[in-house]
């Protein structure tokens, strides 16, 4: 018999349905995977387990008492610890900021309740979410379950190592730079970056850059779009607003894509080396995109070398502009502490133009693709990176640099504001999963999560699992 944590979300909401479980069983079985082995992988700073129980116990009601219910009822999730959760400590990442508990709820948060799921606790992120992996100084790093010599990626790697630990079965992340795309790839999961504006980021967002969105971690295709439903909703106040489509995102992954025009892209305005692995995983995802009947060709970066220093200036003024107490900022880590320097450095004026130029190349960019459906490309140069292979002997100027060269794909599409998911379609000689990135129009999610359902099965990997998994 399939154990509970076998069951994708959709299927656990469907079983507490049928009575087949209940929301208690649910979360218990969840509560009871985090308690054992969390210690190997690092995935939560804060486990809420009391609170779990109490809406596990009104979930259970609500089933008795029968009706229009939920449609995500009693499945156990957890949130990102740089979203705010009423009452619950929510750290940042930070030392500086182990005692903050908010007194509201993040949209997204309070939408997700709505829809039925259970929060099991807030998974871990690095400070402020600023690398592309998860290490801080609250407790162990966060580890992929495949070799938990290696880390889960960053920022949202306690959200990865959770869902691929088969602790929930769906994760809330953010995405900045990569950093749901990137724990996706690394712990072999379906990461969804929605197009910026599709996910409220409510009822407080002094983000300036609009670089970050919101979306999951999960395990297949129809539970990512499952999650966009239910947290895809136009919130008062949204500064931008995209109407909801006439047809759910879940009903898109049933609809054939069609024949598609489709770029291959494995080039970034970033310098890197690609491993073997990757590239010819991302070779036969192109082998396997034409075989199924779609038109591929070659295409270019969205954005030239000339933008990435822009870049790097809006995120280090992003880091600068954290309200950090004075008398805690000793407690902040190197790469931290470097990037608000920099950020300190750049005038109003610099800060002013990066962002308009980097808006600028973004709109060339996406003009230059507007022939394409979709764009294909690894979602990072290099598998699974050793725990300490960013910060172990380096200065943070170096530590960054090694980021550059992990990820150089994935946040040009955080300037072009594109929607992006990343699929494990592939795994390394030695058993590592190798995310494969499919890239889509402004607001076409929905022809992305039915290319992405297609390729799903046609390279099936739920067979796939970590040592973990039976544990």
């Amino acid at each position: 018999m399939a154990a509970l944590h076998d069951l994708s979300a959709l299927e656990a909401s469907a079983a507490v349905r049928r009575g087949e479980v209940s929301p208690t069983e649910l979360v218990e079985h969840a509560l009871d995977r985090i308690a054992r082995l969390d210690d190997q992988l690092g995935a939560f700073v804060t486990v809420t387990a009391d609170r779990a129980r109490a809406e596990a116990a009104a979930a259970d009601e609500l089933v008795r008492t029968g009706g229009d219910l939920p449609p995500l009822l009693g499945v156990p999730t957890a949130i990102k610890d740089l979203n705010m959760v009423a009452g619950v400590p929510t750290k940042l990442g930070s030392t500086a900021f182990a005692d903050f508990v908010p007194d509201y709820d993040d949209s997204v948060v309070r939408l997700l309740r709505t829809a039925g799921t259970i929060s099991v606790g807030k998974t871990a992120t690095p400070e402020l979410g600023l690398p592309c992996y998860t290490e801080t100084d609250l407790g162990l790093p966060a580890r992929t379950p495949w070799d938990t010599a290696r880390l889960a990626g960053g920022s949202s790697g306690g959200a990865g190592a959770a869902v691929a630990g088969g602790f929930v079965p769906i994760a809330q992340g953010s995405d900045g730079g990569g950093s749901v795309r990137i724990p996706a790839s690394v712990c072999g999961l379906v990461g969804l970056k929605p197009t910026r504006g599709r996910v409220s980021r409510g009822p407080l967002d002094v983000d300036a850059t609009r670089l970050s969105v919101l979306g999951p971690l999960a395990r297949t295709v129809r539970d990512a779009a499952a999650f966009l439903d239910a947290v895809a909703v136009p919130q008062p106040g949204d500064p931008e607003l995209l109407p909801p489509p006439s047809t759910s995102f879940l009903d898109a992954c049933d609809r054939d894509p069609g024949r598609l025009r489709i770029g291959r892209l494995v080039d970034s305005p970033m310098e890197f080396e690609i491993e073997p692995d990757v590239r010819i995983a991302w070779e036969q995802a192109c082998t396997v995109l034409a075989g199924l009947g779609h038109d591929l060709e070659d295409t270019a970066p969205p954005i030239p070398p000339e933008a990435v220093p822009l870049f790097e200036t809006v995120w280090a003024v992003s880091a600068a502009s954290a309200p950090i107490p004075p008398d805690r900022e000793h407690l902040l880590r190197p790469l931290t502490r470097h990037l608000r320097a920099r950020g300190a450095a750049a005038s109003g004026p610099q800060f002013a133009h990066a962002l308009g130029m980097l808006n600028e190349y973004a709109r060339r960019g996406r003009t230059a693709s507007a022939h394409l459906d979709v764009v294909v490309a690894p979602t990072l140069a290099m598998t699974p990176r050793p725990v300490g292979w960013f910060t172990d002997g380096l200065d943070p100027a170096e530590d960054f640099e090694r980021q550059k060269r992990f990820t150089p794909f994935t946040a040009m599409y955080n300037t072009t504001g594109q929607p992006a998911i990343s699929l494990p379609l592939y795994e390394s000689a030695d058993g590592l999963p190798i995310g494969i990135m499919l890239v889509g129009r402004l607001g076409a999610e929905q022809l992305l999560l039915s290319l992405a359902a297609q390729l799903e099965q046609a390279l099936p990997w739920q067979a796939r699992r970590p040592p973990i998994w039976s544990a």
